[in-house]
């Protein structure tokens, strides 16, 4: 008998055909990896100490130039001698460079500069050895011409705004001597001389609200309002320093964690004496003056004047021109001017 097998036989000729189809068809496609993105620089970052130093420099300038040379009493004046001298040398300088740093970072052109040297850990732990070895090095990165011109109007603006309001109380001065109780002697005039030296060695601590203020426009969410032109070198100590904090918190390396090295790039031997200096010739000012009307001028001359001449020269602008008067006894008492004899006089010696 034969036996015939017809199904396996069907069952063969399927499986090939299923196997010749699943042969003949296109492979699974698989998606390619993205590429690795391109490296970032970090967020600028000015950390709160530093924005503290600034908020403290505005509130006094903002103290300083709302006096007004309208006084009618000695209170008055009291006041405004406490407004007017109630600074720390070195936080006001520090706090000025702070200010200048918040200036340069609202320059779009010098932040991008930066950044584009930046993209790497690597380079930017070589341009932050370069800034803190020589400050100077943020002068050549890019944009930091017009950077430079924010932060000379931004510190040579106020400085001679201070020292134009000072000129003002200082004139005042001569005006009030005809009004009678202008020539009254100041009381306690040895404790209001303590309580100079005393508001001159006490830091201040900056408004919150200006501190926010100055936060944002650090990372440019807020205009601080400066233009400037471009400025060339040579630039000023000051500048130079402000250019140099701004490049740190553009790298990343001015937050609270950095903060004690990049105060150390702050420091400015001669803006500093000069400073310093106008304290000293306040507190002599004030050693010798009785009358009220001679309060405004020291507060005019020396707590304002001097100092806005001081923020002046830190910028790199020429400073304002005054003609001094130069005394010589003369024969009899009193004083003239040695420029010009017998033709300016002053109050007869004591």
């Amino acid at each position: 008998m034969i036996f015939r097998f017809k199904a396996p036989l069907a069952l063969a000729a399927s499986l090939a055909v299923w196997l010749l189809a699943a042969c003949s068809s296109a492979p699974p496609q698989v998606a390619a990896p993205p590429p690795p993105a391109a490296p970032r620089a970090p967020p600028v970052t000015l950390g709160p100490r530093l924005i503290e130093q600034a908020s403290a420099y505005r509130l006094y300038m903002n103290r300083a130039l709302a006096l007004s040379p309208a006084f009618s009493d000695g209170q008055g004046i009291a006041s405004a001698l406490q407004a007017g001298e109630a600074y720390e040398p070195t936080q006001l300088l520090k706090g000025a460079i702070a200010y200048g740093a918040v200036a340069a970072l609202q320059d779009p052109a010098f932040v991008a500069g930066v950044r584009t040297y930046a993209t790497t850990a690597e380079s930017r732990r070589q341009m932050t050895y370069e800034i803190l070895r020589d400050p100077a090095y943020a002068v050549g990165l890019p944009g930091s011409a017009s950077a430079a011109g924010l932060v000379v109007q931004a510190i040579g603006g106020e400085g001679q705004k201070l020292y134009d309001n000072g000129k003002a109380i200082k004139q005042s001065a001569y005006d009030i001597q005809k009004q009678p109780w202008s020539k009254a002697e100041v009381s306690n005039r040895e404790q209001r001389l303590i309580q100079a030296k005393s508001l001159s060695a006490t830091p201040l601590v900056g408004d919150v609200a200006e501190s926010a203020r100055l936060r944002d426009a650090s990372i440019g969410a807020t205009p601080l309002g400066l233009t400037g032109s471009p400025a060339s070198p040579p630039y000023s100590p000051v500048v130079i320093r402000s250019l140099a904090v701004a490049a740190l918190a553009i790298l990343g390396q001015a937050d609270d964690a950095n903060a004690d090295t990049v105060m150390a790039v702050m420091a400015e031997p001669n803006v500093a004496f000069c400073m310093n200096m106008a304290k000293l010739n306040l507190y002599q000012c004030l050693a010798v003056s009785r009358p009220h009307y001679e309060d405004v001028f020291c507060l005019g001359q020396h707590a304002m004047m001097d100092t806005g001449r001081c923020l002046i020269k830190a910028s790199g602008l020429p400073e304002p021109y005054e003609a001094r008067f130069i005394p010589v006894v003369r024969e009899g008492g009193g004083y003239q001017d040695a420029k010009k004899p017998g033709k300016k006089k002053a109050r007869k010696a004591r």
